[in-house]
C-alpha cells in the first residue's frame, strides 16, 4: 500500500483536490440554496445560450489554430484538419485524465502516430500552453489591480496571490521551449493574436451570462479576474481543476465584483458545461490517440526487454 502510495502520490493529491473542491462547491450551494442558483439559471434567455454557443465554437476553433501555426512555423508539415483531431482530442481528454496536462500527452501520441517530429511537436505544445499563459499573464495586472483592495486584507486574500507563484515559476521554466520560433515572431504574433480571440469570446461569453443575470460587470474586470482563476486552476491539487475553477470564480466575482455568490457560481458552472461540451468532438478521436499511446508504451517495453 504504501509504495502504491509513493508511485501514485500526485494522482492521490489530485483526486483528494478535486473532493474537497467539490465538498466546499455543495457546502456553498447548501448556503445560498439550491433554489437560488435554479433560479438564476432561469434568468439566462434562450438565445443567449446559443450567442455562447457560437462564441465557444469561434473559441476552440481559434485554439486550434494557435496551435496549427506553432506546428507548421516549426517545421511539421500537418493538415489543419489533423491539427483539429489532435486538439479536441486533447480538450477531450483533459476533461476525465487526473493531470492538467494529459491532453497534451494525447496530442504528443497523436502526433508521433501520424509521423510528425517528436521533439518539434512536444516543443510546439509545451509553446502553445505558454503562450496560451502569456495571453491570460497579460490581463491578470487588471484583476490584481481590480482584487487589491478586496483581498489583501485578509489572510485568504493572502494566500490566494500565494496561489500565483507556481503558475508563474512554470512560465519562467517553460521559456526556453521558445528556442524554434524566436527566430519566427511572426508565427508567435499570430498565435498571439488566436489566443486573443478565444480570449475575448471567452470573456464575452462571461459577461452575457451576468448581464442576463441582473450583476452587469465591466468587460475589463471580467478579463482580469478570469486570468486570476486561470492561473489558479493551473495549480495541480485537482483534476482538470474541477472545483477549485467554480470556487475560485465565485469567490473572487461575489468578493471584488459584488456578484451575488448564487449568481456567480451560476456562471462557473454553466462555463464548465460549455468547455466540456465544446470539447465533445475529441470524443469520436480518443479511442484511437489511446490506441497510439498504448502501442507506444508497448514498444517502448519490447525495446528494454
Amino acid at each position: 500500500m504504501a509504495a502504491w502510495l509513493s508511485r501514485n502520490r500526485q494522482r492521490v493529491i489530485q483526486s483528494m483536490g478535486t473532493l474537497l473542491a467539490v465538498a466546499l462547491l455543495i457546502l456553498l450551494l447548501r448556503e445560498d440554496g439550491w433554489a437560488a442558483v435554479v433560479a438564476a439559471m432561469k434568468q439566462i434567455q434562450f438565445v443567449n445560450l446559443l450567442w455562447v454557443a457560437l462564441l465557444f465554437l469561434i473559441s476552440r476553433i481559434a485554439v486550434v489554430w494557435r496551435w496549427h501555426v506553432l506546428l507548421r512555423s516549426g517545421g511539421v508539415d500537418i493538415r489543419f484538419r489533423d491539427s483539429a483531431m489532435l486538439t479536441f482530442t486533447g480538450l477531450f481528454a483533459s476533461n476525465f485524465l487526473p493531470t492538467t496536462i494529459g491532453g497534451d500527452v494525447l496530442r504528443l501520441a497523436g502526433a508521433m502516430q501520424m509521423g510528425y517530429d517528436k521533439a518539434v511537436c512536444l516543443a510546439s505544445i509545451a509553446a502553445d500552453r505558454l503562450i496560451g499563459m502569456l495571453g491570460m499573464f497579460m490581463v491578470a495586472p487588471l484583476g490584481l489591480v481590480y482584487s487589491w483592495n478586496a483581498l489583501p486584507a485578509s489572510p485568504l486574500g493572502m494566500s490566494f496571490f500565494g496561489f500565483l507563484q507556481k503558475p508563474l515559476a512554470f512560465i519562467k521554466r517553460t521559456f526556453l521551449t521558445f528556442t524554434i520560433w524566436l527566430k519566427k515572431p511572426g508565427s508567435l504574433l499570430l498565435s498571439l493574436v488566436f489566443t486573443w480571440i478565444h480570449m475575448i469570446c471567452l470573456f464575452w461569453a462571461i459577461y452575457i451570462f451576468l448581464d442576463d443575470l441582473g450583476s452587469p460587470v465591466s468587460f475589463w474586470m471580467i478579463a482580469g479576474l478570469w486570468s486570476l482563476t486561470y492561473f489558479i486552476t493551473q495549480i495541480p491539487i485537482s483534476i482538470n481543476g474541477y472545483g477549485l475553477q467554480e470556487l475560485s470564480f465565485t469567490f473572487l466575482f461575489s468578493r471584488v465584483a459584488g456578484v451575488p455568490p448564487a449568481d456567480s457560481l451560476t456562471v462557473s458552472i454553466l462555463i464548465r458545461a460549455y468547455l466540456v461540451i465544446a470539447s465533445l468532438p475529441g470524443a469520436f478521436f480518443l479511442p484511437s490517440a489511446l490506441a497510439a499511446m498504448t502501442d507506444k508504451q508497448n514498444s517502448a517495453t519490447d525495446t528494454a526487454l
